[in-house]
């Protein structure tokens, strides 16, 4: 009877449930969070799975995303998978196609919104871009993450592609997409900033372990 009654004490314990919970964490991007053109294992999603047993991530991200598609999607899948926590990776594509630095701060700010409103904290994927458009729109447009982490208190990733955008043995063919060496950076980049937000948690499930 006695051991009977630890068992079940142990299984029932708050020790026992908090190891069990799970944080989902919801990746909100374009190309370059889906492994583009290489195996899905080798990109940094799913690298960063293996960081912590306690997350389930859901790669919501998709090739050619601009902040309108993503926006336009995001509704959905936050009923879906109620996430607790949002990497929100995109712009990239925006400054590529030289959309309206407005346009872009709108469609982001929006989406950011959404995703308080649904109770999960947002960490904001930092981008540049090649001065294609001129040093105005360029400026403009990393100055809008920065601008967009202050308004509304996010975590800052500063610039998602550190050490590997200027570096082209790190860069496929087009220039532009990682390479899977270089997804190990950017898992990298990143890593230190989930690690952050989630020891600013203010609740258990919040926090997270990892390797």
């Amino acid at each position: 009877m006695r051991f009977a009654f630890f068992v079940i004490l142990l299984f029932f314990s708050p020790f026992s449930v908090a190891k069990e919970k799970s944080i989902t964490l919801l990746i909100w991007g374009d190309s370059l969070s889906v492994a583009y053109n290489m195996p899905i294992e080798k990109g940094w999603v799913h690298l960063l799975q293996a960081e912590s047993k306690q997350l389930t991530i859901i790669n919501g991200s998709i090739s050619g995303e601009t902040t309108q598609g993503g926006l336009t999607r995001l509704a959905r899948a936050l009923k879906q998978y109620s996430p607790d926590k949002i990497i929100l990776e995109l712009g990239a594509n925006d400054g590529l196609r030289g959309v309206p630095i407005k346009t872009m701060r709108h469609n982001l700010a929006k989406m950011i919104e959404s995703s308080q409103a649904s109770g999960a904290k947002v960490i904001l994927a930092g981008m540049k871009i090649p001065p294609n458009y001129g040093v105005k729109y360029t400026q403009s447009f990393e100055q809008s993450y920065l601008d967009l982490s202050k308004q509304y208190k996010l975590t800052l990733i500063p610039f998602f592609l550190a050490g590997i955008a200027d570096k082209f043995e790190l860069l496929q063919a087009d220039g532009l997409h990682p390479t899977a060496e270089a997804q190990h950076i950017i898992l990298s980049n990143v890593l230190p900033f989930l690690k952050l937000q989630s020891l600013q948690g203010k609740n258990d499930r919040d926090k997270l372990s990892y390797k």
